[in-house]
Order: structure tokens, then sequence, then C-alpha cells
């Protein structure tokens, strides 16, 4: 399928999407309307028939889509279904618990090490992956394959182990550490206490406009 340029904003719809019809195949449901999905994201209909024309449009006028096609064209819009490899930098508690997170095989990504300079950890395994030392970090994606690195560390950190796993080969980086990080290889940063921030602002504002 010949994909054109689209606005970010489209491509943040795109793994809502996914999860929405996740849950719709998981409930048995074979068709959806426009006007359905739109209702369970909470947009117009219009948007996600403009969402969907970025790419060709799915559906048939009058007839909906069918959520087990849908899923399986967005799935190949928002990933080329290669296998990916992954490591994280930091073994605390975000680490840990990203070691234990299902989601990466559903998705293709396999967690293979973590990296920690506390010798404390390092040594010791997290749900069967190895706590390895940062000194090894080049060494072991350039051996590995490693094509993401996930930055669970401290924020002063992050913009330098960015660099390391960029320079030694890495593709792409998720990071959680509360900090900006610049690179010229794809970077998705998840703040939690921005998004934190977000939810006590809308707590807020929505109590004062039930007042």
């Amino acid at each position: 399928m010949q994909q054109k340029r689209v606005s970010e904003a489209v491509i943040r719809r795109l793994p809502k999407y996914y999860r929405n019809l996740l849950s719709l195949e998981a409930l048995g449901t074979e068709r959806i309307s426009s006007s359905e999905l739109a209702a369970r994201m909470r947009l117009n209909p219009s948007q996600v028939r403009q969402d969907f024309n970025c790419f060709g449009g799915f559906g048939q006028q009058g007839y909906g889509y069918n959520v087990k096609t849908l899923l399986d064209q967005i799935r190949k819009i928002l990933t080329d279904d290669t296998r990916h490899t992954a490591i994280v930098i930091g073994a605390g508690h975000i680490g840990q618990a990203l070691a234990f997170f299902e989601g990466f095989e559903r998705d293709g990504v396999s967690v293979r090490a973590l990296f920690d300079i506390d010798e404390r950890v390092v040594g010791t395994q997290v749900n069967g992956r190895p706590v390895l030392h940062v000194d090894a970090l080049e060494d072991y994606i350039r051996e590995n394959d490693i094509d993401i690195g996930i930055i669970a560390a401290r924020r002063s950190v992050a913009q330098g182990m960015t660099e390391r796993m960029a320079a030694a080969g890495i593709k792409g980086v998720w990071n959680f550490a509360p900090e900006d990080v610049i690179s010229d290889i794809p970077v998705e940063s998840v703040n939690l206490s921005d998004s934190l921030l977000c939810l006590l602002f809308h707590m807020k504002n929505d109590a004062k406009d039930e007042a």
C-alpha cells in the first residue's frame, strides 16, 4: 500500500485504533461502523474516516469495517512485522516492570537484557533476562544486533545513554526518563509526571465545572 505523508496527530491515534480493535476482536465483533468506532474513541465519525483515508480507506460505504481486516491493516501501517530486539537501561522499579511487560511479545519486541551500574543487581536476572553492567553496553548491542533501547534510568543519564546506544547501532529509543533527549534516531518519550499533571489539571477543572 502506498502511504502518503500523514500528520503526527493521525499517527498518535493509530495505536488507539489498534487497541480498541483488539478489544473488539476479543469480544467477537466482526464488523463496526465509523460511527461506532468513533463513539468508543470519543471522536467524530468524520475524523475516523479522514484518518483512514490517509492510507487509502479501509471500509465500504454503508457496510463499515471488518474488524479483523482493519486490525491487520493498521498493524501493517504501524510495523513491518519484523521481530525487534531490545535492551533496558536501568534495573530499578520501572526497568524491572518493563521486563515483565507482556505487550512486548504481542507487538514483536523481545527484551534481551537490562543494564545498570548498581553492583547489587548486576549479575542477577529479571524475568529470565540478565542484568549487565553498562560498561558492556556497546559491545552487547553490536554482538546481539539490538535495535531498540529503552531508558528507565534517572534523568541525568538519559541523553548520554541515548548517544551511546545510537553510536553502537540502536535504531530507536523508548525513553521513560523525565528528560527530553535529542537524537538523529527516533525517540519516543513517555513522561509519567507530565501525564499525572494532565490528570490533576482535568480533575481540578472538571470539579469546577460541576460546582
